[in-house]
């Protein structure tokens, strides 16, 4: 058993093609973003000014005016938008600049999207702002310190982050439509101190600039040179929705094009500009903490196109001509593990640790996150009382593109790296530190990413293509395989929460009691405030995992939506009540909820009767600043339940582009029934089981329901998300409707544990 290094073997590599609204940071500063240009617009730092850094990379030529980073306009009145968040088939960087070029008044034929590099410059401080403080206003005067401040903490977060349904209703509604009205109230400034014309007497339409008195007028190159020179407006007055002429309307998805005709690059597809590629194949010792104390690479060494086999310490590394022969001679690789405390865990053991930290709990322990009322004394006096305990196993992400990362660790010490992430400055940052070098040296592209799910904001794959790179000294191609990839996710954690409420005499809840295991994001994931409860203890505890864990699509929402809405079927059964008209008169202080809710239940006839072995469920869930009810019919009338239509009815706020935020809605349900009917990532011994789609399945296409979306804009000045809420009422809804058809409660998922017809 021995490590093995070889001289490098391999084919030339075919050039790259230029990939268009893609920049990595060399490319950004060497050709510049503006091509014959005069204006780049968009959120400053601090008003005013940027920063000369920034100005050196975005800019270069005398002609190119830097005043800040989310728009631009060329000489020929073509309008950029530069957008902080990346493409993973959302849908939002279209939204983006739809929202930016309406408050600009721009021609969207001549609008273009360009993704922003890795940068600080780009750090998500709107969406900081609609984290922490969502609702705060200041004066105009200090909005620019304020504008700084968070600027501050989001750099040193490193956050740019596309994910939790932040970009709309953060970037899109603080950033990019400030940006655009400023660029807007620019060129107006400009254009009325050129004509000698008061600026209120000005009109701009779909890119023209007018002054009908006069009968002057131009584009908006024509004073783009101009308008750099007028002051960066703090607050630039924003459109109201009855002036919107391009927000809210279903307008194409600029990435749709080449994903049809197959020239998307993602970052699997990643090739490095006039340079051979190897590829590597890796894999990891099966229970996290261990680490490879031995291998035995006789038979892999002796394999055709084989350059290197390396001992990372913890994962083996096998380089190769191409990706199919670093897979196959891996396989042929007998590795040693060392021993870890968990290597004797497996499902019933962590579900056993839950269940000894809520009893011990019991029912007024554990850290206290709600309490209204006395929920323990009104329980006592209850006329009736319910309790139940649900569970929800751990998930994997299974992104359609497995991990992958490209990386060139070069002779003077700098780095090249290409991939797809949700979170490109923390990939780029992930490479210097892995390699010990400056953040400026690190060279790296974003690309197209096949699905993300929180699973691309994560950086393990980064750091161990550039170990792996600088071990080899050439550029490499690291690819994950499906097994690699569903045996070392960062996981949706498994949890058990516990419930007990109390009925008065009429039927009223009165008493609600919530524990449940650890907590990780949102925050008000487990909250009912929406719920007229009066008496209302929600608590956690928290249970140490060795598995890893991270954000999975809804976060916590995906299961606390489950154990809640289940709950709440369950109090209105015992009750004897229909349960959407319970949930009507908990919500008779909610008004916007409630609309959500009785649009669903029209949408799906509730009420009507229904087939013998089929039901209707129905759930309702705020998440993420949008409120979704979804009503699931399920038919048991087969080998198997079916799922054979699902009704949404969302209130986001405001879609700002319809087809976009429906599409989302789609997504999110099909993505949670794959998870109720199928998802489960279980372990043996410490080591999880699932290898592939074989036994972590997916949806297809013939098991998909029927969809109908509706969408009611309750609130256009408080946008919610979209990739996010459509998931979580999903399971409920499934599993409350089973519960119509057959009288049979689910408290624990994937239903494929259950038999159920």
């Amino acid at each position: 058993m021995s490590d093995m290094t070889e001289e490098r073997q391999g084919t030339e590599a075919p050039e790259p093609e230029k990939k268009k609204g893609k920049w990595s940071r060399r490319a950004f500063i060497g050709a510049g973003i503006l091509t014959g240009g005069a204006l780049v617009v968009g959120v400053a730092i601090r008003s005013g000014k940027p920063s000369e850094r920034l100005q050196k990379l975005m800019a270069s030529g005398d002609n190119e005016m830097l005043i800040n980073s989310f728009v631009k306009i060329d000489k020929d009145n073509i309008v950029t938008a530069v957008v902080p968040h990346v493409e993973m088939g959302q849908g939002s960087q279209t939204v983006l600049a739809q929202m930016l070029a309406d408050e600009m008044d721009a021609n969207w034929e001549d609008v273009r999207i360009l993704e922003a590099p890795g940068d600080s410059a780009y750090v998500s401080k709107d969406i900081g702002r609609e984290f922490l403080m969502p609702n705060l206003k200041v004066p105009e005067i200090l909005e620019p310190t304020l504008d700084g401040t968070l600027f501050q903490i989001a750099n040193m977060m490193g956050l740019q982050i596309t994910g939790g349904s932040f970009s709309i209703r953060g970037t899109g509604q603080r950033g990019m439509r400030t940006a655009g009205a400023a660029a807007r109230q620019m060129l107006v400034a400009a254009a009325a101190e050129q004509w000698g014309v008061p600026e209120e007497q000005i009109t701009v339409d779909k890119g023209i600039i007018a002054h009908k008195a006069s009968g002057k007028s131009g584009k908006f190159g024509q004073f783009a040179s101009a308008a750099a020179e007028q002051s960066l407006p703090a607050l630039p007055k924003l459109k109201t929705p009855d002036q919107f002429t391009l927000m809210g309307k279903p307008l194409q998805r600029h990435d749709i094009p080449a994903k049809v005709d197959g020239s998307a690059v993602f970052g699997i597809d990643a090739k490095i500009p006039g340079e051979k590629l190897s590829y590597a194949a890796v894999k990891a010792p099966p229970v996290v903490g261990a680490s490879v104390t031995a291998m035995d690479v006789d038979a892999a060494k002796a394999m055709p196109g084989v350059q290197q086999i390396l001992n990372m310490g913890d994962f083996v590394a096998v380089v190769a001509n191409g990706y199919w022969q670093a897979q196959q001679a891996l396989n042929t690789i007998k590795l040693s593990y060392s021993k870890t405390e968990a290597d004797s865990l497996d499902a019933d053991a962590i579900f056993a640790r839950y269940a000894k930290a809520l009893d011990e709990a019991g029912d007024d322990g554990g850290d206290v996150e709600t309490q209204t009322g006395d929920a323990n004394a009104s329980y006592a006096k209850a006329a009736k009382q319910i309790t139940a305990e649900y569970r929800a196993p751990f998930l994997a992400h299974a992104t359609m593109e497995p991990q992958n990362c490209t990386a060139w660790v070069k002779s003077d010490g700098s780095c090249d790296v290409y991939a797809g992430s949700q979170s490109p400055l923390k990939a780029r940052k992930a490479a210097a530190d892995t390699l010990g070098i400056d953040l400026e040296q690190v060279n790296y592209t974003n690309t197209y990413l096949g699905g993300g799910f929180g699973r691309r904001s994560e950086v393990d794959n980064i750091v161990m293509a550039v170990r792996i790179a600088k071990a080899t000294g050439y550029p490499v191609k690291l690819i994950w395989s499906r097994e690699e990839d569903t045996a070392q996710d960062f996981y949706r954690p498994s949890a058990t929460s516990r419930f007990s409420a109390g009925l008065d005499d009429k039927g009223k809840v009165v008493s609600w009691n919530n524990i449940h295991t650890h907590l990780f994001d949102p925050q008000e994931a487990p909250q009912v405030p929406y719920y007229d409860i009066p008496n209302n203890l929600v608590r956690k505890v928290e249970v140490p995992m060795h598995l890893r864990f991270g954000p999975w699509r809804s976060v916590d929402h995906s299961q606390h939506a489950f154990f809640i809405e289940s709950f709440l079927d369950e109090v209105a059964a015992e009750a004897g009540e229909d349960s959407y008209q319970m949930r009507r008169k908990l919500l008779s202080k909610s008004p916007r909820h409630l609309a959500v809710l009785d649009k669903a239940a029209k949408m799906a006839g509730w009420g009507r009767t229904m087939p013998k072995g089929a039901g209707l469920g129905i759930a309702l869930v705020p998440s993420f600043g949008s409120i979704v009810a979804e009503v699931a019919e399920v038919d048991l009338t087969g080998k198997k339940p079916r799922v054979t239509k699902v009704w949404c009815c969302a209130d986001p706020g405001y879609a700002m582009n319809i087809d976009g935020f429906v599409a989302q809605m789609e997504s999110g349900i099909i993505y949670g029934l794959t998870a109720a009917l199928y998802g489960e990532i279980s372990l043996k011994k410490g080591a999880v089981q699932q290898s592939n789609f074989h036994d972590y399945k997916m949806l297809r296409m013939d098991e998909a329901p029927e969809i109908f979306v509706e969408v009611i804009n309750g609130d256009p000045e408080r946008l919610g998300g979209a990739g996010e809420p459509g998931l979580p009422p999903l399971a409920p809804a499934v599993t409350n409707a089973i519960f119509a058809a057959s009288g049979k409660r689910i408290r624990e998922l994937p239903l494929s544990k259950h038999r159920i017809v």
